[in-house]
Formats: C-alpha cells, structure tokens, sequence
C-alpha cells in the first residue's frame, strides 16, 4: 500500500490533468511536458521516439501545425530567444504508454502508471457526465412543458463556463465608503 501512495504522489493527478490538451479531437500530452514529467530534455524524449520511430503511428504521436503550436504557446515565453526550433509533438493516451517501452527509467514507469491513471479517471468523469445527460433528456421526453424552465437551467448548470476574460479576485484598495 505504501507503494501505491509514493506513486500517486510522485506526480499530483492535478498537475497531471492540466497538462492533458484536446487537440484535433483527441487528449494528447506535449513533448515539452511530458519530457518535465519524466525529468528529461525535451531533445532526449524526442530522440528516444525517433530512433524507435515504428512504435508510434500517426494515431499516437503527430505533430502540431504552426497554427496550433501559436495558439498554445502565444502566452508562454520561450527561454531560447526565437523559440523552439522544432514544432511539438502530441502523444496520445497510446502513444504515452508506449514512452513506457522507450524510456527504461524508473521514474518514467513511476510517470506513466500516474498519467495512465489520470487519462482513465478523466474518462470516468466525461462517462458520468454523459449519462447525467441522457438520463436528464429522459426526463424532459417524459414531463410535460411545467418543468421546461428547470431543465433550461439545469442544461445550463451543465454546461462548461464560457471562456473570456475573468474577473480579479481579492480586494480594492482605495476609496469604498
């Protein structure tokens, strides 16, 4: 069991989470964050998927367009001055568990059973939330027109936030009366 805990805590399942992208319809994981996952060089990670090339198919590896990689990184600063000199790679869930055949570390098996567990997790949660969904369209087919306002806001309730600009939080300093 004390094992079990040493693995989960090697690398938080939040940390884990945040770094999991949706890229042309599939959760994917960066180059660049898995290689800070394993504590490896990006360069080292990539050459290590290039000289095992055949393990990784288009469905589990592919590289970003020069659009997608400017949407990611347009608020991140790059420590190199020009960027990287490479477009990223985007490993799938299959492709992360292939990196496990590649890299022989301890840490990178530590890694991968952590991401391993957080990609079925995230699954379990969108499952649930599929069938709250349906079960809730259910009960809109089955009750009459008095509840449709429920619905509208329980449908809304659902939904992801919109994106945009937030509000600070904390306090305003100055003149309140």
């Amino acid at each position: 069991m004390a094992k079990r805990t040493a693995e989960q805590s090697l690398v938080p399942v939040e940390v884990i989470e945040k770094r999991i992208l949706l890229i042309r319809g599939h959760k994917v994981m960066l180059d660049s964050d898995l290689a800070e996952l394993y504590q490896v060089p990006t360069k080292s990670l990539n050459l290590a998927v290039k000289r095992n090339a055949a393990r990784f198919p288009d469905d589990f590896m592919f590289r970003l367009t020069q659009a997608e990689a400017d949407l990611r990184f347009q608020i991140e600063t790059s420590k190199r001055r020009g960027g990287r000199r490479y477009l990223p790679y985007a490993f799938t869930e299959q492709g992360v568990a292939m990196l496990s055949s590649v890299l022989h570390s301890t840490r990178a098996v530590q890694v991968n059973i952590a991401i391993m567990r957080t990609f079925v997790r995230l699954r379990q949660i969108l499952a649930t939330h599929k069938d709250i969904a349906e079960k809730l369209q259910a009960m809109e087919r089955k009750y009459d027109k008095r509840f449709r306002v429920v619905f509208e806001i329980l449908h809304r309730l659902m939904a992801s936030p919109p994106e945009g600009p937030k509000r600070p939080i904390g306090f305003v300093s100055g003149g309140r009366k």
